[in-house]
């Protein structure tokens, strides 16, 4: 169940960084902004957070694709973004937590639900609702975006952008509006992942600092621009990670996970899916 999570957070990373090879640091940072959002919406009207966070997706949409004109207009479209599009990142991050502090302070910040505390019993096996609501979301989630990526011709558009743009352009495409296009994708499913992530645990501004190296690591492991992969990786770590922590200790857990990861891309460089 907590791999299903990382794979909510990852999916965005996916898109723009596996199929778009757009190093986005920040995603982490939209994705506590959603938390936020969520919280906002059900500390004051009581709506369900994961239901607000769907609801927000169009508003992150145009957010995404507000970032990646930015990020073109300054960068791509000048030949200059290695290091400097990156530093654009970092600075986006930075401002979406100072943003997130002046508003709502340093602390933790939770949400109230139905299910949050219940539990169901099976055998000797209790599943906590609140990770198990979460996990099938994501998993509805990722077949949403397969589905998308591989039966749409916008879907078929946005994996071509990232292997040939000169024949996408042959067909009349434009590949900055595809990926214009995929980024606002990538950062309305951040806002998703931002509604789970509040829902399995109280979240404050810096937190998403803590997902930077862990959907990275998914991304690679799962195989660059594969959704599957992306889902099976963040599965596999998850499990990882929740063994080490059961068995040994919650510290060792992150280490043990990327000793994995580094382990797994030892013997297959190319992830455990291709693209």
């Amino acid at each position: 169940m907590l791999g299903g999570f990382y794979a909510s957070v990852a999916l965005g990373l996916t898109l723009v960084f596996g199929l778009l090879n757009i190093v986005n640091i920040a995603h982490p940072a939209f994705v506590v902004l959603g938390s936020f959002l969520v919280y906002a919406a059900n500390a004051q009207w009581g709506v369900d957070p994961i239901a607000m966070g769907v609801i927000l997706t169009p508003l992150f949409f145009l957010l995404g694709m507000a970032t990646y004109s930015v990020y073109h207009a300054s960068f791509e479209k000048r030949d200059n973004e290695s290091l400097r599009g990156l530093a654009f990142f970092f600075g986006l991050m930075f401002i979406i937590e100072v943003g997130l502090i002046l508003q709502y302070g340093v602390d933790y910040r939770l949400v109230n639900a139905p299910y949050i505390g219940k539990v169901i019993n099976l055998g000797s096996v209790t599943l906590p609702l609140r990770m198990l609501v979460p996990f099938c979301v994501a998993l509805v989630m990722a077949l949403g975006i397969f589905l998308f990526l591989s039966r749409t011709y916008l879907g078929r558009a946005i994996r071509a952008v990232a292997q040939d743009q000169l024949a996408l352009q042959l067909v009349a495409a434009d590949p900055v509006r595809i990926k214009r296009i995929a980024f606002g994708i990538a950062i309305a499913t951040a806002c998703v992942a931002g509604a789970l992530l509040i829902v399995i645990n109280p979240v404050e501004p810096a937190a998403g600092r803590v997902y930077i190296g862990r959907i990275f690591a998914i991304v690679v492991l799962g195989g660059m621009g594969s959704v599957r992969g992306t889902v099976a990786a963040a599965i596999v770590l998850g499990i990882v990670e929740s063994v080490t922590s059961t068995i040994y200790s919650p510290s060792w857990a992150p280490a043990v996970a990327f000793g994995f990861l580094l382990f797994a891309l030892a013997v297959r460089p190319a992830g455990l899916l291709r693209r």
